[in-house]
């Protein structure tokens, strides 16, 4: 009799899991395409921590607590932020490169990605099919989190040490993928630079600061020379130039009359 009410309780979706339902969905989807279909890596990476987030929630609603939690604060949270930092330090206008370091890999993807494709679609036909729902009743006795440690060390262990020894395996196939090895004679030594920097046509001397001998200490107002020309050394590319007005480049009286103190 407990059984069957559980098997009830599970197959009966509550008014407010239906509306947290009917709003996370498709945002969780619309995500998920847009991370696709962005053309800009920050955006992409933006779509999919809603994606994350929107089921993150989905999975609390499912009394996946832990796992909901862990969506959030350790793939949204962490995670994504890092993919996030990592584009911006290296440029979201970067292109990638078509060149393949290893041949075959583009074929390879592709088998890749239309097995994964089946199984997915096989994962899907059952789950849609005549399946009777059981519940988390009986799995969240004890506890969410002792539920999923039991499980995790018990019959799921040898894939959950295997997923681990395939994630350490790809982090350091990343490493030496992306390791370019320079030979002794590439590499420039401490002379070689310094030649570098004495060599015709350089400045060896430090560039001179944004605001000196100027009328303004801005960061973006250039330096001035000795002749009164601006110095393009003294400003970054980046840092747009500030136009001053007559009244602000004219000279500033230092020096005040007699009797005054300033």
């Amino acid at each position: 009799m407990l059984a069957q009410a559980n098997q009830l309780l599970a197959a009966e979706v509550t008014v407010g899991e239906a509306v947290v339902f009917w709003l996370l969905a498709p945002l969780a989807l619309a995500g998920a395409l847009g991370m696709v279909l962005a053309r800009n890596a920050v955006h992409s990476a933006l779509l999919l921590a809603c994606t994350m987030l929107s089921l993150g929630v989905l999975y609390m609603t499912q009394e996946g607590v832990f796992i909901g939690f862990v969506q959030i604060i350790v793939y949204t949270g962490a995670i994504m932020m890092l993919f996030l930092f990592v584009i911006m330090l290296v440029g979201r206008d970067s292109s990638d490169s078509l060149v393949e370091t290893l041949r075959g890999q583009r074929l390879a993807a592709i088998g890749l990605g239309v097995g994964l494709a089946i199984l997915l679609g096989a994962g899907l036909a059952r789950g849609l099919g005549a399946v009777e729902p059981a519940g988390l009743e009986a799995a969240n006795a004890g506890g969410n989190v002792q539920g999923i440690a039991e499980l995790l060390f018990t019959r799921y262990l040898f894939a959950f040490e295997a997923t681990a020894a395939l994630l350490l395996v790809a982090a350091v196939g990343a490493l030496l993928l992306a390791h370019v090895e320079k030979s002794a004679k590439d590499r420039k030594t401490q002379k070689d630079h310094a030649r570098e920097r004495f060599a015709k046509g350089n400045y060896p001397g430090p560039k001179a600061g944004p605001g000196v001998f100027a009328t303004s200490d801005s960061v973006a107002t250039p330096a001035l020379l000795p002749d009164g020309t601006e110095s393009e050394r003294s400003y970054s590319s980046v840092v747009p130039m500030r136009q001053l007005d007559p009244a602000e480049a004219a000279p500033k009286a230092t020096e005040g009359k007699k009797g005054d103190r300033r």
